[in-house]
């Protein structure tokens, strides 16, 4: 099975068995085709699209007032930093910001700041507003993700377009990705990992072929090619970037010790090729890399428990809520609706597991097979637990517990990483099961449908957000804030309701805002926390929103408010409408005087 316009074995990139035999099987099946443009490829990027726009119509019916049902919080933080992209091209580079958390402000670096999605979607923030962008941001992760393997998949590994398109959906629409869809769009953006793997091919490629200049040339092409994606990962989402890492260096073990002459003979080049890739990364991140580990406002760790966020081991043959076969049941074996990271089904894993045995023989059922069992055996956390019971297993992940890095990435994770060795075992097992004909080739396509029906993604669920008000989108806050001050909801944004965020989001991020939801060190010892210390006006005036209880309010409240005030640096505060937005007026009046109406705002100004 051969392309006219001229093929390369597999075996030249994805390694196929050991044996003579074998290897013609491979030779005459399974060629790594480069094939012209066809309307295929057309038909199947514009599906890719259309099923990422289907996932979220509910939030593109209308970006600024419906949002992820399940993760209302994480998606005005994103939108937060979404809005920063305006910033970036107009010369504020700054990775430290003030315009959160005055005047501490926060480390941007040490969160999903989604810095390299802002920069690029700056001009639809500008034109039509940061939910605008979130909403094609979403959309985009997915559909992107699914191109991008496709082409991995039919131009470099040698599949068909069919089996293609079929293996870089399960990439981009597996459980795990639906559910980080969720707000979680520095997991998405898994775009640039597919170009990542292929630079690392054609390296292993070409240092396995003659050296020749030819060569070299493509040893320092796909070597500088590496680092600069891995600078641009590194800034679309880190996360990824180190699951990635981590992947590629299991397959890479994982490969030498297949084949140990080969492995041996291309160690120069290789390694050349690594190292240039190296220092390309390491002159662009050196500064961004000194920020996250030393710089202001740092963490040495991550907020979140892997002892919490784990994989219980009855989820990997569990399905997903957001798929067709699932529903609520799943819930239990998860620790929350954007981390169904390892809800395969277990038709999936039946075939998976039958691809590799059919395999076996093979040096791809090595390279894939080992290093996604090992990534999902990582999944699993510091302890081993089923359906909820902790047993006596051994879990592997207690050997990275504390590293740099590993510390910030969630463990259920790691299981994100399998999916697409999972999709190169299935379909590469199916194409070979195709060529030989028969009763064969007419049992591929049912297995590869009991396998992935259950699984098919559903749209995700929506819910309504409050309007961003009139004060802030027609653009009254100007009078009471210049640009670049600071404006002071009341109450104040918090981790656990931070919608007032989207306030500043509507404006480009143009004023500043105390407290709000981030990742700093305000835990003890200088720990990761999330969100910071609330003052004492900060929180009697929670408490006032949140009983409808306005107290005793004496001098020494009136005081600590104009010393809080001062710390913030405050030029203005705007009441937030809610159920007992009265009593919080009416607490404020007694803190620092009468306020005025603008637009449709209750605002104090307040006096420097």
């Amino acid at each position: 099975m051969s392309d006219p316009s001229g093929s390369v074995e597999l075996e030249a990139t994805v390694p196929g068995s050991d044996t003579a035999a074998t290897d013609r099987t491979v030779e005459s099946t399974t060629r790594a085709r480069r094939p012209r443009p066809n309307p295929v490829d057309l038909l199947v990027v514009l599906g890719f699209w259309a099923v990422a726009v289907w996932l979220l119509h509910g939030l593109w019916a209308s970006p600024s007032r419906r949002g992820l049902a399940h993760n209302l919080s994480d998606q005005a933080l994103d939108e937060w930093f979404l809005a920063l992209g305006p910033r970036l091209w107009h010369g504020d580079t700054a990775l430290v910001t003030h315009l959160i958390n005055m005047p501490d402000g926060i480390n941007l670096v040490s969160n999903a700041s989604l810095i390299l999605p802002g920069l690029l979607l700056a001009p639809v923030t500008v034109l039509f507003g940061a939910p605008v962008s979130f909403a094609l941001t979403a959309t985009g992760n997915l559909a992107l993700t699914g191109i991008a393997w496709y082409l991995l998949f039919s131009r470099t590994l040698g599949l068909r377009r069919a089996l293609a398109a079929t293996g870089a959906g399960l990439c981009a629409f597996a459980p795990g990705m639906v559910s980080q869809t969720n707000s979680h769009l520095h997991i998405t953006a898994q775009w640039l990992v597919p170009a990542i793997a292929w630079c690392v091919l054609t390296l292993v490629r070409a240092a396995r072929e003659p050296a020749t200049a030819a060569n070299r040339r493509t040893v320092v092409a796909s070597g500088a090619g590496l680092g600069a994606l891995v600078v641009a990962q590194y800034f679309l989402g880190e996360e990824v970037l180190f699951l990635t890492a981590l992947t590629l260096a299991l397959v890479t073990v994982c490969y030498a010790a297949r084949r140990p002459a080969e492995a041996f003979a291309a160690l120069p080049r290789f390694a050349g090729g690594l190292l240039l890739a190296t220092g390309v990364a390491v002159v662009a991140l050196a500064y961004p890399l000194w920020l996250q580990f030393a710089g202001p406002q740092h963490v040495p760790n991550g907020p979140f428990s892997p002892a919490y966020f784990y994989a219980d081991l009855a989820s990997f043959p569990a399905i997903s809520r957001f798929s067709l076969a699932g529903g609520p049941a799943s819930d239990t074996l998860t620790t929350g609706p954007a981390e169904f990271n390892t809800f395969f089904g277990w038709p999936l894993i039946v075939a998976v597991l039958g691809a590799a045995v059919a395999l076996r023989r093979q040096t791809v059922a090595v390279v894939c097979g080992v290093p996604a069992l090992v990534m999902c055996w990582l999944a699993l956390g510091p302890h081993v637990t089923v359906a909820g019971t902790r047993v006596p297993a051994p879990a592997p992940y207690q050997l990275l517990r504390g590293l740099p890095v590993v510390d910030g990435a969630l463990p259920s994770r790691f299981a994100l990483a399998a999916v697409p060795l999972m999709a190169i075992l299935l379909m590469y097992a199916a194409q070979q099961a195709w060529a030989l004909g028969g009763r064969v080739r007419a049992l591929v396509p049912a297995a590869l449908a009991v396998a992935l029906v259950p699984i098919v993604p559903l749209p995700l669920p929506t819910a309504s957000r409050p309007p961003v008000p009139t004060f802030i989108t027609g653009g009254h806050w100007r009078t009471c804030v210049r640009p670049g001050g600071v404006l002071v909801p009341v109450p104040l944004p918090t981790p656990t309701d931070p919608d007032t965020m989207r306030w500043a989001a509507a404006t480009s991020d143009a004023f500043a805002m105390p407290e709000g939801f981030f990742i700093a060190p305000y835990a003890p010892g200088g720990r990761a926390s999330v969100g910071t210390y609330q003052q004492p006006t900060s929180r009697l005036l929670a408490d006032v929103a949140r009983t409808g209880q306005v107290p005793r309010l004496g001098p020494a409240e009136r005081a600590q408010a104009a010393a809080d005030l001062r710390f913030w640096r405050a030029s203005c505060l705007a009441l937030v409408p809610g159920p007992h937005a009265d009593a919080v007026r009416v607490a404020v009046e007694r803190l620092i005087g009468p306020g005025e109406r603008v637009a449709d705002l209750w605002v104090w100004r307040v006096s420097t």
